[in-house]
């Protein structure tokens, strides 16, 4: 894919380092001089510009990306980059970064943002990740939380170990989308057991949250 980034900083570097790894092309944007510097990731395009600038954004012909993100250190313009973005151009994926969790709540799709990432949000869900067995953690939210992608993992003793993913009765708006095992990661399949130790990965309504608890892990 072509991915624009806004912001060049370290954030923004990291991002386009693993995206290019991945065989993806990458334009990195940044109106700070001391910050474009094309050597430091030479794989990469790199732009000195405001991205808040609609002429920019027409210059870095952003309607011809598939994804642009918004990883500068301010919200107000990971903001407008992403409204831009969407409104302007009609970039399909727009994903925002967002620095202050108390700017949280703008970061949707009234402002262009289809995925926003919150990092503290992200650390919080990691911790929990590590010591939560039984419980439902958020990892995170799509489509301004319409979805999440939850973790579970399953304790000993719990009812469906054994047992293949045909006969868990989960939520019809749920979906198992992985399960990881030490270091294996597994496609779910309706024959496949669950073992205790397993993360359970699932995309689902809050709603749902309970009855995937109840499923997997109640006695």
């Amino acid at each position: 894919m072509r991915i624009a980034i806004a912001g060049a900083g370290a954030v923004g570097r990291s991002i386009a380092r693993e995206l290019l790894t991945n065989g993806h092309q990458v334009l990195l944007i940044d109106k700070d001089a001391g910050k474009v510097r094309p050597y430091r990731i030479p794989e990469a395009d790199w732009m000195q510009a405001d991205a808040c600038e609609l002429s920019s954004l027409e210059d870095a012909r952003l309607e011809e990306f598939e994804v642009v993100i918004s990883a500068t250190g301010d919200d107000k313009v990971n903001l407008v980059v992403s409204l831009l973005a969407k409104t302007e151009f009609s970039v399909r994926r727009v994903v925002a970064r967002i620095n202050h969790p108390a700017n949280e709540w703008l970061f949707n799709e009234s402002w262009g943002v289809d995925v926003a990432v919150s990092t503290p949000r992200v650390l919080a869900a990691l911790v929990e990740e590590a010591v939560s067995v039984g419980d439902v953690v958020r990892l995170f939210t799509l489509r301004e939380g319409q979805a999440n992608l939850i973790e579970v993992t399953l304790p000993v003793g719990a009812p469906c170990a054994g047992v293949p993913l045909r006969d868990v009765q989960l939520p019809s708006d749920a979906a198992m989308v992985a399960i990881i095992r030490g270091s294996r990661v597994i496609v779910p399949t309706p024959d496949e057991p669950l073992e205790p130790g397993d993360e359970l990965l699932f995309v689902a309504l809050p709603e749902a949250e309970p009855a995937i608890r109840r499923a997997v892990c109640a006695a």
